[in-house]
C-alpha cells in the first residue's frame, strides 16, 4: 500500500557547499521540460506500480523545489490528484530556499495546492550562511517566515545547521532564540556532517578534527533543553514540533509506510512483498530522460527485502522516534518477541544507558540520541 508520495525537483541556483543531494543549475525551459518529464513518469508510475491509495501526504523535496512557478506545481498536484486521489486534510509539502520566493509567489504556492512550508533556513547567522554557500541572507529568511504567514501559512518548518565551522555555542543559542521569535511550528536540528563529493569534503580534508564532539553534544543538548521548554515536542532524533505539527510524511519514512518516489535520484519502498522493495530512480538527469521519453521507468538497484533485512529496518528506524518501538507493533508484523529477538543486544545497549525499556518496549535515551548509529549499527550485524 502506498499512501505518500515524494517527488525530486533536481535544480538549485547554486549548489551549497555541505550539500550532496541529486542538483544542478537550470534554466526556464530546463525547469518546464523537466516538469513535462515527471508528470509522464507520475502518469507511467500509477500504470506500473503495486496499488496506490488515496494520498495521506506528498513532499516536494530537492534541490530546490521553490524554483519551480506556483502554475508548475499546480499541474503536478493536480495530476498526483487525478491519478491517486488525494485524501482530506493531505499534507502537502514544498521545501523553500529564502532566496527564491516573495510574498506574491508564496501565495500562488499556497493556492495551488501547498500547505506546509519545509524552509532550508541553515542558520540566522550571516557569517555562517556564508560559510554554508547559501544564497539567501538571515533578513531575507525572517522575512519570508513574514511573507509565508501573510500568504496563508500555518504549518512552517525550518531546518537549522550546528556544529559549523567556526560557530559557537552562543552563536548556536541565539540561532535557537530568533527561531523561537518568529514561532515556526516546526523545526529540525541537524549537527554539521562532511559528505563525499562536496565543497566541503574538498575544503577539510581531514574531517575528523573539523568538529569538536564535545561542543557538538553541547549544541545538541541546548537545543532539546531549549525547544522542549518553551513547549516543542522532541518527536525524532532530528526534529521538533508544536503540538499537532509533526511532519505526517517523513513520520510515514520511520514507520515504513510505503511511499513512491518521483524524479532523478528519488528512492521508493512498496509494501507489496512479504517484507517489501526498495528501489532507486536514476540521478542523472539525461539518462532520467531518456527512459521517461522511450516510455520505461527510470528505476535501478532494486532490492526485495528479507526478513531480517525488513527487522533491522523496523528497528533503527523505529528508534528514530521518542516514541520508540513497541513490542506489541514488533509481534504483529513479524510475529516474534522483541526481547526474545533482541534479549542480549537490547540487556547490554539498556546497560549502557543508550536504550531505557519498559513493558511497551524499548526507546533511545538522550544519550543514545547522540550515539545514535552506534545504536543502529548493533542491529546492522
Amino acid at each position: 500500500m502506498i499512501t505518500r508520495l515524494y517527488i525530486h525537483i533536481p535544480f538549485c541556483q547554486r549548489k551549497c557547499r555541505y550539500c550532496a543531494f541529486v542538483s544542478k543549475k537550470g534554466s526556464a525551459s530546463e525547469i518546464d521540460a523537466f516538469v513535462d518529464l515527471l508528470m509522464a513518469e507520475m502518469r507511467q508510475a500509477c500504470r506500473k506500480s503495486a496499488p496506490l491509495h488515496t494520498l495521506d501526504s506528498i513532499y516536494l523535496g530537492g534541490g530546490t523545489p521553490s524554483l519551480l512557478q506556483p502554475t508548475q506545481v499546480g499541474r503536478i498536484l493536480d495530476l498526483a490528484d487525478q491519478l491517486f486521489g488525494l485524501s482530506e486534510g493531505a499534507e502537502i509539502t514544498l521545501e523553500t530556499n529564502p532566496g527564491t520566493v516573495d510574498q506574491s509567489k508564496l501565495a500562488g504556492f499556497r493556492v495551488a495546492g501547498i500547505n506546509r512550508l519545509s524552509m532550508g533556513v541553515q542558520s540566522f547567522d550571516d557569517r555562517m550562511l556564508s560559510t554554508l554557500g547559501r544564497i539567501h541572507t538571515t533578513g531575507q529568511a525572517t522575512d519570508c517566515i513574514t511573507a509565508a504567514r501573510r500568504a496563508g501559512f500555518n504549518n512552517i518548518g525550518i531546518d537549522l545547521i550546528h556544529s559549523l565551522p567556526g560557530q559557537t555555542l552562543e552563536m548556536w543559542h541565539q540561532d535557537l532564540r530568533q527561531a523561537l521569535e518568529l514561532g515556526t511550528e516546526h523545526l529540525s536540528i541537524y549537527g554539521l556532517t562532511i559528505e563525499d563529493n562536496t565543497d566541503f569534503a574538498e575544503r577539510y580534508a581531514d574531517h575528523d578534527s573539523l568538529v569538536d564532539e564535545d561542543l557538538s553534544a553541547d549544541m545538541f543538548e541546548t537545543a532539546d533543553s531549549v525547544l522542549t521548554s518553551t513547549g516543542y515536542e522532541h518527536y525524532e532524533i532530528a526534529n521538533y514540533a508544536r503540538p499537532g505539527f509533526r511532519s505526517r510524511h517523513n513520520s510515514g519514512y520511520w514507520k515504513r509506510d510505503g511511499y513512491l518516489g518521483l524524479g532523478p535520484g528519488a528512492h521508493s519502498f512498496l509494501r507489496c512483498s512479504d517484507y517489501g522493495i526498495r528501489f532507486g530512480n536514476t540521478p542523472d538527469l539525461d539518462e532520467y530522460a531518456t527512459s521517461i521519453s522511450g516510455g520505461e521507468l527510470p528505476r535501478r538497484d532494486r532490492i526485495e527485502l528479507t526478513r531480517e533485512d525488513a527487522l533491522a529496518e523496523f528497528m533503527f528506524l523505529g528508534l528514530r522516534m521518542a516514541d520508540g518501538v513497541r513490542s506489541s507493533d514488533l509481534e504483529r508484523e513479524f510475529g516474534v518477541s522483541l526481547w526474545k529477538q533482541y534479549d542480549k543486544t537490547l540487556d547490554e545497549l539498556v546497560g549502557q544507558g543508550l536504550l531505557t525499556a519498559d513493558n511497551e518496549g524499548v526507546r533511545l535515551t538522550k544519550r543514545g540520541m547522540l550515539l545514535s548509529n552506534q545504536v543502529f549499527g548493533r542491529f546492522l550485524e
